[in-house]
């Protein structure tokens, strides 16, 4: 299977991985599976810092790098594809990463892992409930 992280479920994987559901965890630890993260992700981790909602030592950057350093992570490029379906994807808010990531889960063909639950009633691209 081909996973993509959503922001928080990324951050939880990392950091407080309890948070997540079993099957979530299984499906992350699963050799078989491909686990992808966007670069909006990337700079949603980075809001999260500058607002102090994270702490990641010794810095937010240092930190990113250090954990994509160790190519468990697949970068999902975002591309002019992705930004047009991005204006597509039906949403019942207008959260523009959750936009990106939607649109990256449909451009690539990849599952959304996410605990967001305004996101688990969308049928246009395949989710697992963390």
């Amino acid at each position: 299977m081909k996973l993509l992280l959503d922001t928080h479920v990324w951050l939880w994987a990392l950091l407080e991985p309890e948070r997540l559901a079993l099957p979530v965890r299984e499906a992350l630890q699963g050799p078989e599976n491909e686990i992808w993260l966007s670069p909006i992700s990337i700079w949603e981790c980075l809001i999260l810092a500058d607002k102090g909602r994270i702490a990641l030592d010794p810095d937010p950057v240092s930190w990113i790098r250090k954990i994509l350093k160790t190519g468990r992570f697949r970068e999902a490029p975002l591309t002019v594809e992705v930004a047009i379906q991005s204006r597509g994807v039906c949403l019942p808010h207008q959260d523009p990463a959750d936009r990106f990531l939607m649109a990256t889960a449909a451009v690539f063909e990849l599952t959304l892992v996410t605990a967001d639950e305004r996101l688990h009633d969308c049928k246009a691209i395949r989710l697992l409930k963390a």
